[in-house]
């Protein structure tokens, strides 16, 4: 029933603990998880979980936190992205939070994930802090409507979600959307269309109410969807669903009676 459309697997404290987190997804009704790249050199480990796990899918892209790595380019992502297992482009954006001074190396890096995207025609996941005008202004210039994207780990203005939804973006809430001080996204929740939404983890970070302050996981996206429904006075159960079609629709896939159920 549930997609859990962002989270990181191959990380120290999740994937040493594989079986048990696939069993935990299986018993709360999450039947699909899509595990993001965040750096070439550990991509091999993530399209290893997919290629291994018919119920895992990976993307293919370099974090705009991570320097003195190797740097992508629009070649090297479509190399990356020929996998059947490779449905999405990222994480990629932008990140004024954590980095400070010049970061025109970062916009450029945003501009090949939106290239490479463009070419192969999967979309973008994309990861914005402190940065919005900036994000919206890339996506634009870069005819992200050419693609298709999410904006993952969704903490923007409601300003930022209507322009966002403009350019074709979906937009995909994490467990920050139930934090006692969130009100202010839960009304971008609320505004939201609910077929531009995707759910989400972002595993091993920002576990929801009531996991608060553990490790997040899979499992633990039925309380995010718990969320939505709340703020949109509908059942948990359409929650999941609907945004398990909007996961095979952005990311071209077609979802078996297993996966549906």
């Amino acid at each position: 029933m549930f997609t859990d459309s962002h989270c990181h697997l191959d990380f120290p404290g999740l994937v040493e603990q594989l079986p048990d987190i696939l069993s935990r997804m299986k018993a709360a009704q999450v039947s699909r998880a899509l595990c993001i790249s965040v750096q070439l050199e550990d991509f091999p480990n993530v399209l290893a979980l997919a290629e291994n796990h018919d119920n895992l899918w990976a993307t293919a892209g370099v974090h705009p936190d991570y320097e003195d790595i190797t740097e992508p380019t629009v070649e090297k992502l479509l190399q990356l992205a020929d996998h059947a297992r490779v449905i999405g482009i990222g994480e990629t954006g932008l990140d004024y939070f954590r980095l400070k001074g010049d970061l025109e190396w970062q916009r450029e890096r945003f501009r090949v994930h939106l290239r490479a995207a463009n070419v192969c025609k999967k979309p973008v996941i994309v990861h914005t802090r402190a940065a919005g005008d900036d994000t919206l202004r890339i996506l634009e210039e870069e005819n992200v409507q050419g693609c298709g994207g999410v904006i993952h780990c969704f903490t923007e203005t409601l300003d930022f979600a209507r322009k966002a939804l403009d350019l074709g973006m979906y937009l995909s809430f994490s467990g920050i959307v139930s934090f006692k001080n969130a009100a202010d996204l839960r009304e971008v929740a609320r505004f939201a269309p609910l077929d531009r939404i995707l759910i989400e983890t972002d595993s091993p970070y920002l576990a929801p109410v009531p996991h608060r302050g553990k490790t997040n996981e899979p499992s633990f996206v039925p309380h995010v969807a718990k969320v939505i429904a709340m703020e949109k006075a509908i059942s948990i159960e359409e929650v999941g669903i609907q945004t398990s079609s909007n996961f095979d629709k952005l990311f071209g896939l077609v979802q078996t009676e297993d996966a549906a159920a």
